[in-house]
């Protein structure tokens, strides 16, 4: 009985060998047979990568072939998730953090954490999501466990050697050589040429999405400036290896031929940074001589539209950005009520006062409602009767000149040099039994000198100002036009809305003889090589509906402005300058006499007989603009043409 028993024992301890191995066999026949192929790719997978190569980024010169925007080597330290196995990452990340001052996570910054940003800020900013740190990054990166992620940028010589000595115990760290922008020129060409960045969160998709792109979600592309509005040009194409790793991730070898990359093109914007520099010191000592905060001033080339030179104040230094800027520095900038971020030449929209005279001049003339030799009288005060009590004085509101005794008869060129107020009102308005331009003739004559349209400068962020009419205020105000909203518009207030760029527009096809061109900042595109890929082209928006009789009264009257009237601080000794002054009421706070604040405004070209530059001169909340912008724009024409300005 105990021999039966031992036997069934062994029988079943036989069976049990027998299915165990039966077992062993099955699976090696599915790991082998069955999945070999899968296992072998993915083994393949491990051990051989096809790893790109990012395309040195084309730098930025200015006209004259100086660097404004250069590549210089870096270090960057990033992490390929494929490589980082969940036991080793706690030491990883705590290694790096230690090394970097990195935090590990954006909830738990511990040891390596980055100095604290303002709490204030925290706490002022609802929604504030902290920026993703390792954990987060990674974790974000396992979509694509073979992309390298980017932890620290811009990382010290002597470290990123340090880090590459410990490769062996940082699974799946890489230390990577990358170019890394480099702005020589600091504030002076900021707004202008912009910066370059991380692709946002919220357009990855779009640039992941493009047509025959090849972006990843770590890439640098341009943001702001010319490095956005060009990023396609400057970016060149990306090149490609296949290489063999090893366990740890680190490269051992490559296989075959590279495929290289294609730099990206160059550009050479239209600015003379020297032109610009000198723009820059003569707007800021206007800003301070005038207790202002910001202004803006740009020159312009009358007969091409090439921008000679742009500055916005305040500006900031692009050169923060380089490497990722802190959350600190970013919410200084940020929340700065001067908006030094903000282009404001495009993208501030300010009423232009005087200087839209232009605009009602050419209209008045070209539709027969004065004429050259036309008078009108000014006394100082006029009296808009009320629309619908039209015999009842008590209901009239008044219109004032800037003149308070007025200017008594004034012809068209003489209303210019002054800037009479009350002629202009009249010519848009009427008055009495003189019949006016209205509403719609002035809204149109607007849009045909370019306010109320973007210019299409090559930039990003332009504002397209404002041309209203009676559609406009029914939609916005729910209420319709009246005369006394003419005569605001005709003198540049009221709703009308420009850039400085607008009227520095304007006031080139007035000298050119109304050829309204679109303004560029980019004068060529080059290849590596220095070839030219694409040369600079003039582009004709239109032609201004006006005659060149017509043309030719604005030129006259801008220059009697000069030589007698409200821009005698614009003159200039051996060039005829011709110019225009604009003081522009806006709200805010009323002086003792009961006065709003003014932006000082003046727009100019010269030489009178054959232009050749056209300038502007904005200086926000700056008072009388043949004071205070007429003196900044004679420094920056003395300097072009090389003449002292005149006593």
């Amino acid at each position: 009985m105990e021999t039966q028993e031992r036997n069934i024992k062994v029988i079943i301890f036989k069976g049990f060998v027998v299915a165990c191995f039966a077992l062993l066999v099955f699976q090696s026949w599915q790991l082998q047979i069955v999945q070999g192929e899968q296992y072998l790719e993915e083994a393949v997978g491990n051990r051989f990568r096809l790893k790109s190569i990012d395309a040195p980024r084309g730098v930025i010169y200015d006209r004259k072939g100086r660097l404004l925007a250069g590549n210089m080597p870096s270090f960057t330290v990033s992490i390929v998730p494929a490589d980082l196995a969940e036991e080793d990452q706690d030491y990883v990340f705590q290694r790096l953090s230690t090394l970097l001052q990195t935090p590990i996570s954006s909830h738990d910054p511990g040891a390596g954490e980055l100095p604290a940003i303002d709490q204030r800020y925290l706490s002022e900013s609802e929604g504030y999501q902290p920026e993703p740190q390792m954990v987060e990054l990674v974790e974000a990166g396992r979509a694509t466990p073979f992309t390298p992620v980017p932890i620290k940028s811009n990382v010290p010589r002597d470290l990123a050697f340090t880090i590459e000595e410990e490769r062996l115990q940082l699974a799946g760290v890489i230390v990577q050589i990358e170019p890394l922008r480099e702005y020589l020129s600091s504030t002076l060409v900021s707004h202008v040429i912009g910066y370059i960045g991380h692709i946002p969160e919220l357009e990855v998709g779009s640039y992941l999405g493009r047509r025959d792109a090849d972006y990843d979600a770590n890439d640098i592309v341009g943001l702001t400036g010319v490095e956005l509005t060009f990023e396609d040009q400057l970016r060149g194409r990306k090149g490609q290896r296949h290489i063999e790793v090893d366990v740890t991730g680190r490269e051992r070898g490559i296989i075959g031929a590279p495929l290289e990359p294609v730099a990206g093109h160059n550009l050479v914007l239209t600015i003379d940074v020297d032109l610009q520099s000198v723009v820059q010191q003569a707007l800021q000592k206007g800003i301070v001589q005038a207790d202002s905060e910001s202004g803006v001033a740009i020159a312009m080339d009358t007969k091409t539209g090439e921008i000679l030179a742009m500055v916005s104040l305040p500006s900031y230094d692009n050169s923060l950005f380089v490497g990722g800027i802190s959350e600190e520095e970013y919410a200084q900038l940020s929340e700065d009520p001067r908006h030094p971020l903000v282009n404001h030449a495009i993208s501030g929209q300010y009423p232009p006062g005087s200087t839209f005279k232009m605009v009602t001049a050419a209209a008045g003339l070209e539709e027969g409602i004065v004429s050259r030799t036309s008078l009108l009288f000014c006394p100082g005060t006029i009296w808009i009767p009320h629309r619908f009590a039209p015999d009842d004085p008590e209901l009239a509101q008044p219109f004032n000149c800037w003149a308070k005794d007025g200017h008594g008869s004034v012809s068209m060129v003489e209303a210019i040099a002054q800037s009479c107020d009350i002629y202009f009102g009249v010519v848009a308005g009427g008055h009495g039994e003189f019949e006016g331009l209205g509403q719609e003739a002035l809204h149109n004559y607007g849009l045909d000198f370019g306010v109320g349209r973007p210019t299409g400068i090559d930039l990003p962020g332009e504002s397209a100002g404002l041309a209203p009419d009676d559609t406009w205020k029914r939609l916005a105000y729910g209420e319709t036009w009246v005369t006394g909203d003419t005569y605001n518009a005709a003198i540049g207030q009221g709703f009308v809305l420009a850039t400085p760029l607008h009227i520095l527009n304007a006031t080139a096809a007035v000298a050119n003889g109304g050829s309204l061109y679109r303004p560029q900042i980019v004068r060529e595109i080059r290849d590596a090589d220095g070839n030219v890929v694409r040369p600079f082209s003039p582009q004709l928006i239109r032609k201004l509906h006006v005659s060149d009789e017509t043309i030719a009264i604005i030129r006259q009257g801008m220059r009697a402005a000069v030589t007698h009237g409200t821009a005698g601080e614009a003159r200039l000794g051996g060039v005829a300058v011709a110019g225009k002054t604009g003081t522009a009421e806006y709200p805010g706070q009323r002086d003792w006499e009961g006065n709003l604040p003014t932006h000082a405004w003046f727009t100019a070209f010269a030489p009178f007989d054959d232009p050749e530059i056209a300038v502007v001169v904005f200086v926000e909340g700056g008072g009388e603009g043949g004071m205070v912008a007429a003196p900044v724009a004679a420094e920056i024409l003395g300097y072009y043409f090389s003449v002292p300005r005149s006593e």
